[in-house]
């Protein structure tokens, strides 16, 4: 009789107009029309607001920009450039606008700014010498009209090809909002669509599993799976999905903007893409199943909220996403994907718990849970895991292994597993297992290891213990550090002609890859390189080099604190 209901209830559940499931989320306003498109070309993504990236949601629009740099970026809204960034990673170079509405609008990976604005940037990388700046600019000195040219799009900073990205922020709490939600023009009468369907055993730890993948196909109307229904030997189970957006004319698979889970009849959880600030973009580690993509499988979107998610992008209509199957009745399961102007698509399965557990292994290692300190301890090694670390419970294991480095000076440690992911970073101690005093004790850093990426951060000696933090699990290791960072000239000598070239340039290696100060002066007066994306250093002969003799100094200095430097006479 139960089956029979069920039966009944989820064919009632299929027959629902998709408009019905669009009034669960409260409905919110934004200005339409405020914002002008900031290019002159008819908006194309190459990605959109809450796009999954490594680590991070995607933070706005990817602007395409015709395959090319140096399109004219302009003003959104009326109001004034209140900051100007230069990194050479992130954004690249960036300008800020606030807006009398109370937002700001944001345009990234720019090339040269308007002369005026290059002329400020210029004038005040010298005064810091410094040619990565994140500049506040007094309100009244670059006030801008809708529409104004205030940049040339570029392909700089963490950018991988020419594009602008453009974001809307709240001016008071630069919290980011969805640019797709404030009236601009961008044709779209595509559906989302499913690839994938997950299925996790909740009565473990979503990092100690590998979820069933059930494959879905496309219907006359919607997504259904293959199987009528699928027997689950846990009790407990959660769903993830791997879905993507298009808009009309791309073909760029971008990311959805609503999802929710419905157990028959009743809303359960879901999420919407509307607002994300950047104190909570790493978070996106806790949305998807991160240890299925550190190891190589694809991106799938929880629909259940992990205990350590906080501030999460979730709505809990009824309950964390976890249904209960005990009950041995088939449960109709929905979930409804929604792109931001309404376009909506549902994959629709059966489900049913087949009264047999799972047989559970305890994996080796100490339980560490979310919301909570604790601390594993040994004789020459310890970890303090904090309430925000972890996004689900976890066993954390702890393997000591011995190093044949000359420069190594304690174990490896080899802790937890890279695909259990860190919101916070982890505070590490270890002992040196050969004595290091002195000088030496000095240039010590930990090193941690994984696979070929490594990461070395300065030690904090606590009597005989040496401190760092790290914000990844893996290998790791005390180092005595004594060489000096390289500098290595590009194309020039000392006593080079450099007439007729446009630029001189270096780049620095280092023995364990980090370094950091950076400096260069030229007779004596500090000269500025640009290291778009941290590669090469570049001047382009300016006014600041005249014709003639010169002597450029080059510095750099690692983690341990070693400096390396170069002397070179040229001539231009």
């Amino acid at each position: 009789m139960i089956l029979y209901k069920r039966f009944w209830l989820f064919l009632g559940f299929l027959s629902l107009a998709s408009s019905s499931f669009s009034q669960i989320f409260p409905s919110k306003v934004y200005p339409q029309g405020y914002f002008r498109n900031p290019l002159a070309v008819p908006i194309s993504l190459a990605g959109n607001f809450g796009e999954l990236r490594p680590n991070h949601y995607h933070m706005g629009l990817d602007l395409k920009t015709q395959q090319r740099e140096n399109l004219p970026v302009y003003a959104a809204a009326e109001g004034y450039i209140s900051r100007i960034k230069v990194e050479p990673a992130g954004f690249g170079r960036a300008i800020y606008i606030d807006h009398p509405n109370g937002f700001t609008t944001v345009y990234c990976h720019l090339n040269n700014f308007t002369p005026k604005l290059e002329a400020y940037l210029k004038e005040q990388q010298y005064m810091q010498e410094s040619w990565r700046v994140f500049l506040a600019i007094p309100s009244g000195l670059f006030p801008v009209n809708k529409g104004d040219f205030i940049a040339y799009s570029g392909n700089t900073g963490g950018s991988q090809g020419p594009h602008t990205h453009f974001e809307i922020r709240s001016t008071a709490g630069d919290v980011n909002f969805n640019p797709m939600l404030f009236g601009f023009n961008i044709p779209d009468n595509t559906k989302p669509a499913f690839l994938r369907l997950a299925i996790y055993d909740r009565n473990k730890s979503t990092y100690e599993q590998a979820p069933r993948i059930v494959p879905v196909k496309r219907t006359a109307g919607d997504f259904v799976t293959t199987l009528p229904i699928i027997s689950v030997s846990s009790s407990r189970v959660s769903f993830a999905i791997t879905g993507y957006d298009t808009h009309s004319g791309s073909s760029n698979l971008n990311g959805i903007y609503e999802a929710v889970l419905y157990d028959d009849d009743s809303a359960v959880i879901g999420f919407q893409m509307d607002a994300i600030s950047y104190e909570s973009t790493r978070y996106l580690n806790a949305h998807i199943d991160y240890r299925t993509k550190a190891t190589g499988g694809p991106y799938l979107q929880h629909l259940s909220q992990l205990p350590g998610y906080v501030n999460s992008i979730y709505t809990n209509f009824m309950g964390d996403g976890i249904i209960d199957l005990s009950d041995g009745g088939v449960h109709a399961i929905r979930i409804r994907i929604r792109d931001a102007y309404g376009n909506t698509s549902a994959l629709s399965c059966r489900i049913q718990y087949n009264g047999v557990l799972s047989s559970v292994t305890t994996p080796a290692g100490k339980l560490f849970h979310p919301l909570m300190l604790d601390v594993w301890e040994s004789e020459n090694c310890e970890f303090y895991i904090g309430e925000k670390c972890l996004y689900d419970a976890a066993h954390i294991k702890h393997l000591v292994s011995v190093s044949a480095s000359a420069q190594v000076v304690s174990d490896v440690h080899t802790i937890g597993e890279t695909y259990i992911p860190l919101q916070d970073s982890i505070t590490i101690r270890i002992r040196p297992t050969i004595p290091v005093e002195g000088e030496r004790a000095a240039k010590v850093v930990m090193q941690r290891v994984s696979g070929a990426k490594t990461d070395v951060q300065k030690v904090e000696w606590q009597g005989e213990w040496a401190a760092a933090k790290f914000r990844d699990f893996g290998r790791f290791q005390l180092v005595v550090d004594e060489s000096a960072p390289v500098i290595v000239p590009i194309g020039f000598r000392n006593g080079s002609v450099l007439s007729t070239s446009s630029r001189i340039a270096f780049t620095v290696k280092d023995n364990l890859v980090k370094f950091k100060n950076v400096r260069a002066l030229l007779d004596g007066e500090w000269l500025r390189f640009n290291n778009d994306k941290g590669r090469t250093f570049i001047y382009q002969f300016d006014e600041k080099c005249p014709r003639g003799a010169h002597t450029l100094f080059i510095s750099a200095e690692d983690e341990a604190g070693n400096t390396g430097t170069g002397t070179y006479s040229f001539t231009r």
